[in-house]
């Protein structure tokens, strides 16, 4: 099987049931900015850090994949999916990322100020996949006044956000890196 098929050379792209698209479309903006935010997350898995930040990843990763698909899989005339069941997240996707937010947000100090990026590499990575995921979510937001999409997918971007906020403060804590606090300059 070739890699290229040359469907798409004329701006148009298959959606999973066979309904073909705009290249920019709100549903490929929605998905092709979760599929950016799982390279990233990928990314952010490739350095160095602690096993508590890096190790639940590997799960968001494999959730970011069916959510990708969940969106190129849009509803047919009559509200039915396509023929083919695609994995969907779900509240108990969702009862995780809680989880492993409350567990960052313990291992690190109380909040005193608002957080810049930065610290660590890792964490300041971690901060790249949440303005990311903010974008997935907004995409996704925008399609679903547009169509109906999978309502846990809005709620597992937004938990997932704060996820990686509480991830980038556990990794700056783990790595003996203060958080960079927001300081209101004085008028």
């Amino acid at each position: 099987m070739k890699l290229y098929t040359r469907r798409g050379d004329t701006g148009l792209t298959d959606l999973y049931g066979g309904r073909r698209v705009s290249k920019d479309s709100l549903r490929v903006e929605a998905y092709g900015t979760v599929d950016e935010l799982n390279s990233l997350i990928g990314l952010v898995r490739c350095s160095p850090g602690p096993a508590s930040v890096l190790d639940p990843l590997a799960s968001v990763q494999n959730r970011l994949f069916e959510i990708g698909a969940d969106l190129a899989t849009p509803e047919a005339a009559g509200g039915e999916r396509a023929a083919r069941a695609v994995p969907r997240v779900g509240d108990d996707h969702v009862a995780e990322l809680e989880v492993w937010i409350d567990d960052a947000s313990n291992a690190a100090p109380a909040m005193t100020h608002f957080v810049l990026p930065g610290g660590t590499e890792l964490a300041a990575r971690l901060h790249v996949a949440r303005c990311v995921c903010r974008r997935a979510e907004r995409f996704c937001v925008a399609l679903a006044h547009a169509e109906p999409i999978t309502e846990a997918v809005v709620i597992y971007l937004n938990r997932l956000s704060d996820l990686l906020f509480a991830m980038a403060r556990r990794a700056n804590a783990q790595g003996g890196v203060a958080d960079v606090p927001w300081i209101a300059p004085e008028r």
